[in-house]
């Protein structure tokens, strides 16, 4: 069974906009699957439906069989399941990392503050991170918030990993950590769906892309076959 199905999704903003169109989408757990495409074409609008950050009008989301907008619990479980890392990260500057990762399993699974500080250590030495349990997200650097901000969302342990435009604030050498710890997550039996526009990321993590050309989907394929593609629309977005 697929972890994620999208069917015949579209959504219209109030100002007739509609971003996105009859999307179809079949994704398997245990992939990187990479959305790319040019700016404006529904991308990230895609990503905030499937986190139900944003609603749509027509068709259906199911994840791990549970079809989204049946009812508000089965939205529940749905949430549940998938953990969004924010391009901005959105961490609270006022807790320390330790204290960051806790907020969201006691507010969001219930737990008890000594269970959510057990994950917590074990997922932050995970992420080589466990050092700054103690410090506040201003005295780190964007690669360690980043670090902080996909160990909160591993804390979840979603079903579903997504992330906005990971590496778009940093540099080559974060950018290469950050790489190789996405490859790590994968093999966790989870789906890890990511928007970015860069191509060179893209190209090493991704098994699969698909490629967003105003609101369609205008390929959805195996990484190797999407840069061997002779297609002139395909060959002119990776030589820019």
């Amino acid at each position: 069974m697929n972890l994620l199905e999208i069917k015949n999704l579209s959504k219209t903003y109030e100002d007739g906009n509609k971003v996105l169109k009859n999307i179809n989408l079949s994704l398997e757990t245990n992939k990187i699957v990479s959305v790319i495409g040019k700016s404006g074409e529904g991308k990230t609008t895609l990503l905030k439906v499937i986190n139900m950050l944003e609603s749509f009008e027509e068709g259906e989301i199911i994840v791990d069989g549970l079809k989204m907008n049946e009812s508000k619990e089965i939205n529940k479980q749905i949430q549940n399941k998938i953990g969004l890392v924010f391009q901005d990260y959105n961490l609270f500057p006022h807790l320390t990392v330790l204290d960051n990762l806790n907020l969201a399993q006691i507010k969001v699974l219930k737990k008890t503050k000594s269970a959510a500080t057990n994950k917590s250590i074990e997922i932050l030495d995970k992420v080589g991170m466990l050092e700054k349990k103690d410090t506040y997200p201003s005295f780190l650097s964007g690669g360690q918030v980043q670090r902080v901000a996909i160990a909160r969302a591993l804390c979840l342990d979603p079903n579903i990993l997504c992330f906005d435009e990971p590496t778009s604030a940093l540099d080559p050498i974060l950018t290469n950590e950050v790489t190789n710890l996405i490859k790590q997550l994968k093999n966790e039996k989870r789906l890890i769906f990511v928007i970015t526009h860069d191509m060179n990321f893209a190209s090493q993590i991704s098994d699969e892309v698909v490629f967003l050309k105003e609101g369609m989907i205008y390929s959805h394929t195996t990484i190797d076959k999407i840069l061997q593609s002779e297609d002139e629309e395909i060959k002119e977005f990776f030589n820019n």
